[in-house]
């Protein structure tokens, strides 16, 4: 039987000297998401009624690719960030939480490569 303290133990256990920089990540991303967003929808709705031609024209300007990459990534980061804090919270066992962790890593990883892969291929007429 110890004679710590709960307080004694959680100390023990060190900190993780990794949240500040989760925390600041996640409000970085959150905060780029806004003007992306804005200007995302601000486009989709200009291209309401369109054909795929004039899809294709907009999204072949060097500006529009790059500001729909930086959304892919903001977007997918974001979300990555925000699973790892849920999973991170309620998940319990240790094992279960590292390969959660890392499917979901690699989830977002995948579909942040095919969102950019799409856009890609939408500016360069494939």
């Amino acid at each position: 039987m110890a004679m710590r303290s709960t307080l004694g133990r959680v100390r023990g256990m060190g900190s993780a000297r990794d949240g500040t920089h989760h925390f600041f990540a996640q409000r970085l991303t959150a905060i780029a998401l806004v003007p992306l967003t804005l200007w995302f929808v601000y486009s989709a709705v200009g291209l309401i009624g369109q054909d795929n031609g004039a899809v294709h024209e907009w999204a072949s300007h060097q500006i529009n690719a790059c500001g729909l990459i930086a959304l892919v990534i903001a977007t997918f980061h974001h979300a990555q960030l925000g699973l790892q804090t849920v999973i991170e919270d309620y998940v319990h066992r240790e094992g279960t939480k590292f390969i959660v962790l890392i499917g979901t890593k690699l989830v977002c990883a995948a579909f942040a490569i095919a969102g950019i892969v799409a856009v890609i291929k939408l500016a360069f007429g494939g």
